[in-house]
């Protein structure tokens, strides 16, 4: 596999209108489409940045699902950590199956409600290029219930909570042995609600965050917190035009 077992090693958008997310993306991080042959993949597409694969898009696994972009962290062993997962107290999604000759994988939800999912490599590693301009460079954790979050991930992956401060906010990156791998935050609005789900989000690398937060605007995105800085860089949260949430962040503009 590229990266580490308990490292983000890919994502995927689920969405109602692949072609539309086949037109969006690529217009935006200079993508290109390559669709699954299988007639039972539904179309699914992986888009390559220079060749290399660097996300996917597919059909909603269920009816009625949000279209919503997905966390997967590299495992050698889906069973193993289906076990954990249930043991920590979150609960199995999807349980641990085959995707053709690529891999298996499967998909959980923590306590507090988060998805994410984990991907065991067989013909497929997962994602070929990460940390550059139309890349994935960043996943983190939005949630009402760090502390709970700290035991469950901890169980599952062996992560280790790395504490900042970040003015008045606690922001939590996530340690696998000598690397941080992931993030965590609390929800910035005050009137979160308290039965809302906390959600992995997904940050793609870019080189001009407000040139991109534009971009995806006249595309027929939404920007939903306009570029703004933050201790890693700058960084924007959009919407598709689908409403499938994710973030671009410029870490070469760090406060």
């Amino acid at each position: 596999m590229t990266v580490p077992p308990g490292t983000p090693c890919w994502a995927d958008l689920a969405t109602p209108n692949l072609d539309d997310a086949r037109r969006f993306y690529p217009e935006l991080f200079g993508w290109t489409g390559r669709v699954a042959a299988e007639p039972e993949a539904g179309g699914y597409t992986v888009f390559l940045l220079g060749g290399r694969a660097v996300a996917g898009a597919g059909p909603p696994a269920i009816p009625d699902q949000v279209p919503i972009w997905s966390t997967y962290m590299a495992t050698d062993d889906a069973d193993l950590v289906a076990s954990r997962v249930e043991r920590a107290g979150g609960q199995v999604v999807v349980p641990p199956f085959e995707v053709f000759d690529r891999g298996r994988m499967a998909v959980f939800a923590d306590p507090a409600g988060a998805s994410f999912s984990v991907w065991q490599p067989m013909g497929m590693a997962g994602g070929e290029v990460f940390n550059v301009p139309g890349a994935m460079g960043w996943n983190e954790l939005v949630t009402p219930d760090p502390e709970g979050a700290k035991v469950f991930y901890e169980l599952v992956f062996g992560w280790q909570p790395d504490d900042q401060a970040v003015g008045s906010m606690t922001y939590t990156g996530w340690r696998l042995g000598a690397q941080i791998v992931a993030g965590m935050m609390p929800p910035l609005a005050d009137d979160f609600p308290d039965d809302l789900p906390a959600y992995w989000t997904v940050y793609f690398a870019v080189e001009d965050a407000d040139a991109t937060a534009a971009r995806a605007a006249a595309l027929g995105g939404t920007i939903l917190v306009p570029p703004r800085n933050v201790p890693a860089g700058r960084f924007a949260a959009l919407r598709d035009p689908q409403g499938a949430l994710f973030s671009v962040i410029d870490m070469g503009a760090a406060e």
